[in-house]
């Protein structure tokens, strides 16, 4: 399986349901490096997975559209937890909507999956993957 990887960042204010969270239930800031690794079994005729630009362009977009945010104002993630997992999901699904819409070209199209990680710090970090 080949693959490639690229990274951006975001920059989210939430709060958090559940006991469990403790103090991250009251309204706070996090800062994610979002990783995105899109994974194909073949490379297309120019020998790649999907075209880096375009890859590092959408992704940007998509954490763009939740940086500098209350995600707790946010109408598409209203009654969402938004825990680091589930915020990876949203960064995964969101991407692949926009491969297929095309947006990150033919090549993408050809991808079978995509993980995407969302890292806390440099000691925690949590993902989804997807097929495409």
């Amino acid at each position: 399986m080949f693959r490639v990887t690229v990274r951006d960042h975001m920059l989210v204010a939430h709060s958090l349901r559940g006991e469990v969270f403790g103090p991250a239930q009251a309204l706070h800031g996090a800062t994610y490096v979002v990783d995105a690794t899109f994974r194909a079994e073949e490379l297309d005729t120019d020998g790649i997975v999907v075209d880096i630009g375009l890859a590092t362009q959408e992704l940007h977009a998509v954490v763009a559209d939740l940086s500098y945010r209350n995600l707790d104002d946010d109408p598409s993630l209203a009654g969402v937890n938004t825990t680091t997992e589930t915020l990876a999901k949203v960064v995964a699904d969101r991407l692949a909507d926009r491969i297929a819409d095309g947006a990150l070209g033919e090549s993408a199209r050809r991808a079978a999956s995509l993980e995407v990680v969302l890292h806390e710090s440099h000691v925690a970090s949590a993902g989804y993957e997807r097929s495409l």
